[in-house]
């Protein structure tokens, strides 16, 4: 079942669960842009094909805010903000606990290998390569774990899931960058948390918070963070 975080005329906003694709790809399962389409013709009865924008992904094992639009203007300026970095989003990632301190800032350049379908950290001279650059911070500490608050600068292809294994903290459950054990669902703990970004279309203020999925881990980490900010 879908949970709809914000919908107006231009936009539908959407917490995605691990497992749903953001977009279509050589499996050919459905999309979640599919399941937010057949929401849309129920809910107004729509007859024919919907229209609906995708101003950016999310990785297929990830969850958390993904926005879609509905209209074609909307997308043009969103793709606008995403290129200008004005779309601010902040992920929470879980990891082994964190001992030392913890990096602030990550700077890389990574190299994407289209057929492993994963990313790198290679050197500045190759010319294939992009700069990725993180924000990091650990906002909890939990008895093996640690919950790390992480914004992006930049947009690379699983660039936080190549950035933290490459310090050696891969994220729980992500076995294609170094996590030794897999989660039951397949997921990993990463979670799209928060939206920051002026609506392309009114102009208003727009922040988006969507609470990760329910497991143990997850469920800890956001009773003690309401704990603490209450």
């Amino acid at each position: 079942m879908l949970e709809i975080l914000f919908e107006d005329n231009h936009l539908i906003i959407v917490n995605k669960i691990p497992g749903d694709l953001s977009q279509g790809d050589i499996t050919g399962d459905q999309t979640l842009g599919d399941k937010v389409k057949t929401y849309l013709k129920k809910k107004y009865n729509k007859k024919g094909n919907v229209y609906l924008g995708i101003a950016h992904r999310l990785d297929r094992p990830t969850s958390g805010v993904i926005i879609f639009t509905k209209t074609s203007k909307a997308l043009s300026r969103l793709n606008e903000f995403f290129k200008k970095n004005e779309i601010k989003k902040t992920y929470w990632a879980i990891v082994k606990s964190m001992t030392e301190k913890t990096p602030n800032k990550l700077v890389n350049y990574l190299i994407k290998n289209k057929k492993q379908n994963k990313s790198y950290v290679t050197n500045s001279s190759n010319k294939k390569s992009k700069k990725a650059i993180l924000i990091c911070k650990k906002i909890l500490e939990l008895e093996k774990y640690s919950l790390l608050s992480i914004n992006l600068e930049t947009g690379r292809h699983h660039q936080i899931r190549t950035q933290l294994a490459n310090i050696g903290y891969p994220i729980k459950g992500d076995l294609k960058y170094g996590y030794p054990r897999s989660n039951k669902d397949g997921s990993i703990h990463l979670h799209s948390r928060k939206v920051n970004f002026t609506h392309p279309v009114t102009k208003k203020y727009i922040k988006i918070i969507a609470n990760p999925p329910k497991n143990n881990i997850w469920d800890l980490c956001l009773e003690i963070m309401i704990f603490l900010i209450t």
